[in-house]
């Protein structure tokens, strides 16, 4: 059966740092340490959940999770993210799409996906020579009603059934969640960051106590995080997917100046494999 070897969750955008610099450091410091304790792993793949932000889904067509299977891809290049092609894992994609469909779960497949930032920019520092496979999955915020946190914290867990049941002995999967934490956006309260509520979810994520986030309706989330704060859902997943042994905080920053708090965590795993990886 396939492992899960490492997870771990980040915010998915960089600014211009004038005026905040040594803020802006620290989250370039803390979302380096991420991509070196996914990549001490040696994962085979990653499954990267992360929103789409109306490049690949706007409201021609609105399903609630889509799972790229392609076998390369090439981002979309906004925030100037270089049009780079990645390899992707078609074969983990397709798998979770079946394992999915057995599951209650209808995920839509994707064929030809240009990931925009929510996926490239983190992988641009968590692989930068592009050698590992990828798989998005895409949990998508924007439509109305948005897929609830009780039902993305199921996909989570389906996640890691799907690599220990349905993939090849010994295949080494990693699972990185992208964005938040609390924004506002195109709202009344555009640019706002409440701290208090960034902490809480960083906090129940590392006690292994996902299940009170997932407790939370969609509008208990925009109440307290904004409407961009919905994507503390794709944390969520990975936390289930990671098997909720508790984690720890990389990075925090309140950047109300980019219009959202930035932060970072890593989620444990099955305890011989992160002895392994800290070996």
């Amino acid at each position: 059966m396939g492992r899960i070897v490492a997870a771990a969750a980040t915010s998915h955008i960089l600014m211009a740092p004038a005026g905040v610099e040594e803020r802006a450091k620290r989250v370039v410091a803390g979302m380096n340490e991420i991509g070196r304790h996914l990549r001490a792993a040696r994962p085979d793949a990653i499954i990267v959940v992360s929103s789409d932000h109306m490049f690949n889904i706007n409201l021609a067509l609105q399903p609630p999770f889509c799972v790229g299977v392609s076998d390369a891809y090439v981002p979309f290049g906004d925030m100037d993210i270089p049009r780079e092609k990645r390899p992707g894992s078609r074969a983990l994609g397709e798998t979770l799409v079946r394992r999915a469909a057995a599951s209650g779960f209808d995920l839509a497949k994707v064929e030809e996906l240009r990931p925009d930032h929510g996926v490239a920019l983190p992988l641009l520092v968590v692989d930068p020579e592009r050698r590992i496979p990828i798989v998005p999955l895409l949990v998508n915020i924007n439509m109305d009603p948005p897929p609830a946190p009780a039902r993305c914290h199921a996909l989570g867990r389906m996640l890691r059934v799907t690599v220990e049941e349905d993939r090849p002995a010994d295949e080494r999967v990693a699972v990185l969640a992208t964005g938040g934490l609390s924004h506002w956006l195109n709202v009344p309260r555009h640019g706002e960051v409440d701290e208090a509520f960034d902490h809480w979810v960083m906090d129940i994520l590392i006690a292994g106590r996902g299940q009170e986030l997932a407790r939370l309706s969609a509008a208990d989330i925009v109440a307290r995080g904004g409407n961009g704060g919905l994507e503390v859902m794709n944390w969520l997943m990975a936390g289930a997917a990671a098997g909720e042994t508790g984690g720890e905080v990389v990075y925090y920053e309140k950047m109300p100046e980019w219009f959202t708090g930035m932060g970072g965590i890593t989620l444990d795993v099955d305890r011989d494999i992160k002895e392994a990886v800290n070996a």
